[in-house]
C-alpha cells in the first residue's frame, strides 16, 4: 500500500482532527482553500464512501466552484485512479462523490437531497446569507458529519461571522485565523503582490491580506448589505438590455479603466438587473471590441456611451468596429456622485439586483458618497453602471430644479415609442 504524504502548515494542523464545525478565516495567500481541498481528498481516501458538497451562495457555473482546485490536488497527489472526475461532479473511492452547488438554487424541499452527505464545505463563506446558513446546518445531519467554512471577512454582521466568531459560537466549533504569514508555501509572486499592496493600497491592505473587516466609508450611498440582499443567482426574462460604456481619457499605462457594464430591465417585474462587468484598461479599439462582444453575448438592444471626454470619436470608434450598431450617446451635466444618487435610491428601494457577484464594481460603489468618490482613481465601473441604469429608468432623467437634467441624451432614444 502506497503512503501519501501531505505537507500541512502548522496553523492548519488542528483541522486534521474531527470537529462538527471547522472555520478558517483570513486574507489572501493564506492557503485556506488549498488546505481544505487537500483535507477533503485525504478524507475521501481514508474513509471510502465519503460524500461531500462544495457550496457557494451563488454559483452560476462550475468555474466559480472549487472543482478545478480539487482536480489539481488529485493530480498533484497522483491518485487519479481512485477518483473519477466527471463534468459536474467527482466520484470518490468506495462509491462516494463530491458535488458542487449554489445555495440560492435550493429551497427547503430541494436541500433535503443533501441529508446523507458527510461534509459540506462552504467556500467564500462571507457571501453566505442567513437563510442559506439556516437551511444548510440542519440538513447536514448524518452522525459524524462536518461543516467547513473558509472566508475572508467583510463585516461583523455577515451570517458566518456572527455564527462562528460571535459571542456564542456553537459547541464543537474549531475556528482559526490564517494569513499569508502562516503559509510556508507562499509563492514569490504572491509575496511581491502583498508588498506592493502594503506600499500602495494601504486603505485595502488590512482587509485583503490580513483578514480584517472591509473598510467602511462614512456617508457611502451604497452598502454591501443592500447589495447582498438584492443579489440573484439568475435573472428573469428581460424586456431590454443595454451595454453601458464610460471610456477613459487615455490609454496610457497609468490611465483609468474603461467602464463597461451590462444591465437589463425585467419584462414583467420592471426591476433592474446588473448582468456583467466587463471593464478593462486598453485602447479605444480594445474597449469598443469588448463592448460589442458584450452586446453580442447578451443580445443587447443598444450601447450607451458617455461622450464628455471623446465627443463624436466615441461613436465613431464603435461604428468602425461594427457599422450600424445602435448607439445611445449620453453627456454628463452634473458630477458623478450627483448622477449616482438616484440610482443608489433604486437599490435602497429594492428595485435593482446584481445577477452574481462583481467585486471590483461593488468595491467602487461602496466608496461613492454624497460628497464624491472616496477611492483611488476614477469610479469608471460605477459611471458605466449609472449610465446604463439611468437609461433603463428614464424617469430619472427628469429636469432638476435648475432646469438641467441629471444627464442628457444627445442623439436619440431607440426605446422611445
Amino acid at each position: 500500500m502506497r503512503t501519501l504524504d501531505i505537507l500541512t502548515p502548522r496553523a492548519f494542523l488542528p483541522f486534521l482532527d474531527e470537529s462538527r464545525y471547522k472555520g478558517v478565516w483570513g486574507g489572501r495567500g493564506s492557503g485556506k482553500s488549498h488546505n481544505f481541498a487537500e483535507l477533503l481528498i485525504e478524507r475521501c481516501l481514508m474513509k471510502p464512501g465519503t460524500s461531500a458538497v462544495c457550496v457557494r451562495e451563488v454559483q452560476r457555473t462550475l468555474t466559480e466552484s472549487v472543482k478545478r482546485l480539487l482536480e489539481s490536488k488529485i493530480q498533484k497527489f497522483a491518485v487519479s485512479r481512485q477518483f473519477r472526475v466527471q463534468d459536474k461532479r467527482i466520484l470518490t473511492p468506495g462509491g462516494g462523490l463530491i458535488t458542487f452547488q449554489g445555495m440560492q438554487d435550493h429551497t427547503a424541499d430541494s436541500i433535503k437531497s443533501l441529508e446523507g452527505f458527510d461534509i459540506a464545505w462552504v467556500e467564500e463563506a462571507q457571501t453566505l446569507g442567513e437563510r442559506s446558513l439556516e437551511l444548510l446546518i440542519p440538513t447536514i445531519r448524518k452522525p459524524g458529519s462536518e461543516l467547513w467554512f473558509s472566508w475572508n471577512p467583510r463585516r461583523k454582521s455577515d451570517a458566518v461571522d456572527r455564527f462562528l466568531r460571535g459571542p456564542h459560537p456553537p459547541p464543537d466549533a474549531l475556528v482559526q485565523r490564517m494569513n499569508f504569514s502562516d503559509n510556508p508555501f507562499l509563492t514569490d509572486e504572491l509575496r511581491a503582490a502583498e508588498q506592493h499592496d502594503k506600499r500602495f493600497r494601504r486603505e485595502r491592505y488590512a482587509h485583503i491580506w490580513l483578514g480584517e473587516y472591509e473598510p467602511e466609508v462614512v456617508g457611502a450611498i451604497w452598502d454591501r448589505v443592500t447589495l447582498d440582499q438584492g443579489r440573484r443567482a439568475e435573472g428573469p426574462e428581460l424586456g431590454r438590455i443595454l451595454v453601458a460604456v464610460d471610456p477613459a481619457v487615455s490609454a496610457e499605462p497609468g490611465s483609468d479603466e474603461n467602464g463597461i457594464v451590462v444591465a437589463g430591465i425585467g419584462a414583467h417585474d420592471q426591476r433592474g438587473y446588473v448582468l456583467d462587468d466587463m471593464s478593462l484598461k486598453g485602447s479605444p479599439r480594445q474597449w469598443a471590441t469588448r463592448a460589442i462582444a458584450a452586446f453580442d453575448r447578451y443580445d443587447a438592444d443598444a450601447i450607451v456611451i458617455e461622450i464628455n471626454q471623446g465627443g463624436a470619436m466615441c461613436k465613431h470608434t464603435l461604428l468602425s468596429v461594427r457599422p450600424g450598431l445602435p448607439i445611445l450617446e449620453v453627456r454628463a451635466t452634473r458630477g458623478k456622485h450627483v448622477r449616482a444618487e438616484p440610482i443608489s435610491a433604486l437599490y435602497a428601494l429594492g428595485r435593482v439586483s446584481h445577477v452574481g457577484r462583481f467585486e471590483a464594481l461593488e468595491d467602487q460603489m461602496c466608496l461613492m458618497t454624497a460628497g464624491g468618490y472616496q477611492g483611488p482613481g476614477s469610479p469608471d465601473r460605477v459611471d458605466a453602471l449609472v449610465w446604463g441604469l439611468s437609461a433603463l429608468f428614464p424617469a430619472l432623467t427628469a429636469p432638476t430644479q435648475s432646469g438641467e437634467p441629471v444627464f442628457a441624451l444627445s442623439e436619440f432614444d431607440p426605446f422611445a415609442r
